[in-house]
């Protein structure tokens, strides 16, 4: 059985929504998920795209995928990845494609010389942090996530 995986296209965009959907749910965040395919159309590829999508199918199947995009250190004066999502069908977890998705995110980190690769993970999340931990990541306790958005968002951007 072959995995492979690939760079995501503008027909997968109903895959994508449907991964984002299923990651929601797993997260118990489906009240979030608004993303639409018409979003991921637009995002992923227009004219100009900023963030980007692997999938990973085993024998043409669509198993998994990783959503990510660049980021810039200003301390190391390099590029990084960040991973905004990583999702495996709960049917092919332990079958090595969330360790294929995260491998191909650090090659081409390696291959274009970026400085990090890096993403979040929730605190209730144990099977994730675990596999994350079994491949290396570190988690920085001293740095706490900030985020402004909806009408707090709003009040800030028009005063």
């Amino acid at each position: 059985m072959s995995l492979d995986i690939r760079s995501a296209v503008p027909a997968d965009a109903a895959l994508i929504i449907r991964f984002v959907e299923a990651l929601a749910a797993y997260e118990k965040l489906s009240h979030e998920a608004e993303a639409t395919e018409a979003d991921v159309l637009r995002d992923l590829f227009g004219p100009s795209p900023k963030v980007f999508c692997e999938i990973a199918e085993r024998d043409g199947k669509a198993e998994g995928f990783a959503l990510w995009y660049y980021t810039y250190s200003t301390f190391q004066g390099r590029h990084g990845i960040w991973l905004e999502d990583l999702f495996v069908n709960p049917e092919a977890r332990g079958g090595g494609v969330g360790k294929a998705l995260l491998a191909n995110l650090a090659q081409r980190c390696v291959r274009e010389a970026l400085g990090r690769f890096e993403w979040a993970v929730l605190k209730w999340n144990q099977p994730s942090i675990d596999f994350y931990q079994a491949h290396g990541a570190v988690f920085l306790d001293a740095w706490e996530r900030c985020r402004i958005s909806g009408d707090a968002l709003q009040r800030l951007g028009t005063t």
